[in-house]
């Protein structure tokens, strides 16, 4: 819902802030008082093109900004986009027309490209005008309508078609790529069999380049250990012979004779401690020794290893962790390019099980699409029969037909002006003032099964007038029982029934603002409206045109022609 609408610079509107509440809001006033600027500005919310002759001569922009009450999907589309609501839950929108042409728009206080506005507000704003009258004759939005009435969700369906394509898809590829499939299969065997055949393990290559390093060295290593065992152990602990006894004896017998007095005894405790040290030294350098590589053969064992793994790097990734990501994805792919007879047959008869889904789902779809669309028919030919067309008819066609993204279905709207005419296309058998009542009688039927939007009409009761103004404004005060609706009229008998009245004034020939009407600055609207000039008759028709309007508002109602009151 919209809460609030601030418009400056658009058009001969300087500024002006209309607070707007549930129901019906009617926006009335003079030619060229501005009333379509607002309209205008509504649909630079919605994402619509920015034009900037339409700010005011003088200004260097034009600023639209709304608060909207958004529900689950709009406030998700909002906030991922990096919007917030504000203090009130709310969520600002705003688009800025500088004379330049260029424009940009805000969401929830994050600028954001005009698409996103229109994503935002496709669940929350609808806008129904003259030219808006091309989406009643697109196939797809007849479609969408019957859809919408039926309440059918075409998640599943979408699913199966889309798997079903893909596969297809798949099948044609392999079958018309058969050569370069089995070309491509062989590549990829070869160097899948070549990979195996070196089995590389990841993280090798840095333990392989360590391993390399010790054995390149291992000569000068076991020297050094050698040396320091002699030295610590003596020269016996290898086979030979050493007059100067080592260092274990020496400290052993440093610390044996030792003792007799405190200090002396301290002295020799710690001597015996690094004793035991220089013990654990030594048995680490033992395993140290007896882990050194002795075959003669290792080093070339390793060095060709290496040569192995760089050989997979140069052809296949940068390192051997991307080879074997690599070789995982060659797998992959060769499994799904698999060009057999017995791979072709398979995949066959997965597309043909794909088929018999989309159709199995797709007819129980249309089914329900044929129920609904007769009953669809007969609720918008009984409210047409209010609006000043009392012998339409208009007949949802559905005719099943190859599955298609939105189902089997092709859905047409026709409409005979009488019941001996013949029913054509909508938007060949009605006329605008026609069509405009047709779009209106759709959204009084639909408003029961997708409450809660915004609606917007922009003199839909254009070229009527009388009794068929007067169930005009009927039809939008009970579409205003679901939704928020705002009406652009110029017909009294529709403004009466309104639960807010904006005023549109020129205060200058320059110069609009908006005015909340009510009491008796309302009755004198709806007299300038009905008689051109507010006098005693003109206030007392208008007078009783608003009450009799307003106590049919009051009075709770189904949405039906025939049981709105005289």
């Amino acid at each position: 819902m919209l809460a609030e609408l601030t418009i400056e610079n658009l058009g001969v509107i300087p500024q002006a802030t209309a607070e707007l509440s549930e129901g019906l809001t009617v926006l009335t006033g003079e030619t060229g008082a501005g009333k379509t600027m607002v309209v205008t500005g509504l649909r630079l919310l919605t994402g619509g093109r920015a034009d900037a002759s339409r700010i005011r001569n003088g200004a260097r922009k034009a600023v639209v900004e709304g608060r909207f009450v958004a529900g689950a999907e709009s406030a998700a589309i909002a906030e991922e986009a990096g919007g917030e609501a504000d203090e009130n839950g709310e969520f600002i929108a705003s688009r800025t027309v500088a004379s330049s042409g260029r424009s940009r728009a805000h969401l929830g206080g994050r600028a954001v490209p005009a698409a996103t506005l229109a994503s935002f507000s496709q669940g929350l704003l609808t806008i129904h005008g003259q030219n808006d009258q091309l989406r009643l004759r697109a196939p797809e939005q007849q479609r969408e309508a019957l859809d919408r009435y039926a309440r059918i969700d075409l998640g599943p369906y979408r699913q199966a078609y889309r798997e079903w394509k893909e596969l297809q898809r798949d099948l044609r590829r392999r079958t018309e790529s058969r050569r370069e499939l089995a070309q491509e299969a062989d590549r990829l065997e070869f160097a899948l069999k070549e990979i195996a055949e070196v089995d590389p393990q990841p993280g090798e290559e840095e333990e392989l380049a360590a391993l390399v390093r010790r054995l390149q060295d291992v000569d000068g290593l076991r020297e050094q250990a050698t040396t320091a065992l002699a030295a610590i152990d003596g020269a016996e602990a290898f086979g030979e012979t050493d007059e100067a006894d080592p260092a274990s004896t020496l400290l052993g017998r440093a610390a044996h004779a030792l003792h007799g007095d405190p200090v002396l005894d301290e002295l020799g405790q710690r001597l015996s401690g690094i004793t035991s040290a220089l013990g654990e030294i030594t048995a680490e350098l033992g395993t140290f020794l007896s882990d050194l590589p002795t075959d003669p053969d290792a080093l070339e064992t390793a060095l060709q290893r290496q040569f192995q793994l760089k050989t997979l790097t140069r052809k296949y990734a940068p390192d051997i962790n991307g080879v074997i990501a690599w070789r995982d994805k060659a797998r992959d792919r060769l499994e799904r390019m698999d060009t057999s007879t017995e791979a072709l047959e398979e995949l066959k008869r997965k597309v043909a099980a794909a088929h018999e889904e989309v159709l199995a789902l797709g007819t129980r779809i249309s089914k329900a699409r044929r129920r609904a669309a007769t009953e669809l028919g007969a609720a918008v030919s009984e409210e047409l029969h209010g609006l000043a067309m009392p012998k339409a008819r208009l007949i949802v066609d559905v005719r099943v037909g190859d599955p298609g993204p939105e189902g089997l279905d092709e859905v047409a709207l026709l409409l005979a002006a009488n019941p001996e005419a013949p029913a054509r296309p909508v938007d060949a058998a009605a006329s605008g003032g026609e069509l405009s009542r047709v779009m209106l009688a759709l959204e009084v039927i639909l408003a029961g099964v997708s409450p809660g939007t915004t609606l917007v009409f922009d003199e839909v009761d254009a070229g009527v007038g009388g009794r068929a103004a007067m169930e005009i404004g009927r039809r939008l005060a009970r579409l205003g029982q679901h939704n928020q609706v705002i009406a652009v009229t110029h017909l009294p008998q529709v403004a009466a029934y309104a639960d807010t009245h904006l005023h549109v004034a020129k205060d200058d020939t320059v110069t609009s603002g908006v005015e909340v009407l009510t009491g008796q600055r309302r009755v004198e609207e709806l007299a300038r409206m009905l008689a051109g000039l507010v006098d005693a008759t003109g206030l007392a028709h208008a007078a009783e045109l608003l009450e009799r309007a307003q106590e049919f508002s009051r009075a709770p109602s189904p949405l039906s022609g025939e049981n709105a009151p005289p």
